[in-house]
């Protein structure tokens, strides 16, 4: 799981990391639980140092990236590894799209869940250039993040690659779909971490300025002609797990209310609302004027990943969750609390 120990070495290493999906460094996230371990996430750096898109990836396994002259050996230690469901450091003769060979310093890493079950492997790959053959700085950085963004992927990850899910092969275009979201408000998180060197002393983050980020960026994804979205989010500092873990479930209620909330409908409104309680914490409100939730579904619902993340996210924080119909449209109100001494007003 997250916590705020881990975010916040983010801190620590901000120099190393420019922006999770903006790294110079390619991150790939591979499915070993699916036929042949197909790759189910990459970011941009990978297209850009690979010249293969997104689109053209996803569901593939990476031996796509190998050519004639990539070793055996590099390849045979690769797949041990992967087998093994251990962490591996190697450097290995890739090619591009373009035919054109590269060498490839690649560390691979396994995310587990609650057994130590791979359920996910985590690669990180830097092009090493022709001064840039020995180890050392790159691999102390490639360390950094790997041990980071696995720690944080696994609260992610572990979640949606629920057990119910593991007796059956999962669509890797299924997964697909809400991955970059969720990766993107993961990356929200670490650049709001890096704003200011005054979070280092206050070992936590304005909830209110990154709350809005990450709603701006799910409307920007999700959005819809037709469908305004408005947001009125008051500023208080929380703990960095907190806020990490607020974001993720706004990320997912929006998300679902962009999806859902107005199927047949030409227009709409959806708002979201976070206040601070009287007696501490927070309450966080998603309202819409749409379709409402049949009487007949429960959600969210273990049945589906997104539920179970948000299941997940509320029981780390102690937080609950009401649905209701309303007027038009659905009401979801979250409470979370917070220690008062720990929730504070920026700038009062």
């Amino acid at each position: 799981m997250t916590s705020g120990r881990t975010l916040s070495a983010v801190l620590g290493d901000r120099e190393v990391v420019e922006g999770f999906s903006r790294l110079a460094i390619s991150v790939i996230i591979t499915n070993p639980l699916a036929p042949d371990n197909p790759i189910v996430y990459v970011n941009d750096a990978f297209e850009r140092t690979t010249g293969y898109a997104r689109s053209s990836v996803i569901g593939r396994n990476c031996r796509f990236l190998q050519g004639e002259r990539t070793s055996k050996a590099d390849v045979d230690r690769l797949r041990d590894a992967i087998q093994a469901g251990r962490d591996l450091s190697i450097d290995i003769l890739n090619y591009r799209a373009s035919g054109e060979p590269f060498t490839n310093r690649l560390v691979i890493a396994p995310v587990s869940d609650e057994t130590g079950t791979p359920v996910y492997f985590l690669g990180l790959q830097k092009e090493l250039r022709s001064n840039e053959s020995g180890r050392g700085h790159m691999d102390a950085n490639l360390d950094v993040i790997r041990s980071r963004v696995r720690a944080d992927l696994g609260m992610i990850l572990t979640t949606i690659g629920a057990p119910a899910h593991r007796g059956t092969p999962t669509d890797p275009m299924e997964e697909v779909e809400a991955l970059p979201r969720r990766l993107e408000s993961l990356q929200l998180v670490y650049e709001e971490l890096r704003l200011t060197d005054e979070t280092i002393e206050r070992g936590g983050m304005d909830i209110g300025a990154l709350l809005s980020r990450v709603a701006s960026t799910v409307a920007h994804i999700e959005g819809r002609p037709g469908v305004r979205f408005v947001q009125q989010i008051d500023p208080a500092e929380v703990p960095l797990e907190v806020a990490t873990r607020v974001a993720l479930i706004a990320s997912e209620v929006l998300s679902n209310a962009f999806t859902h909330a107005f199927e047949g409908l030409d227009r709409g409104c959806i708002e979201l609302r976070l206040t601070r309680l009287a007696e501490g914490g927070l309450r966080m409100l998603v309202l819409d004027d749409g379709i409402g939730i049949p009487r007949n579904i429960d959600w969210p619902s273990d049945a589906t990943r997104g539920g179970r993340l948000i299941a997940s996210l509320l029981d780390g924080l102690d937080a609950t969750i009401n649905v209701a119909r309303g007027a038009a449209g659905t009401v979801v109100m979250i409470d979370v609390p917070v220690d008062p001494q720990d929730l504070t007003h920026q700038g009062g």
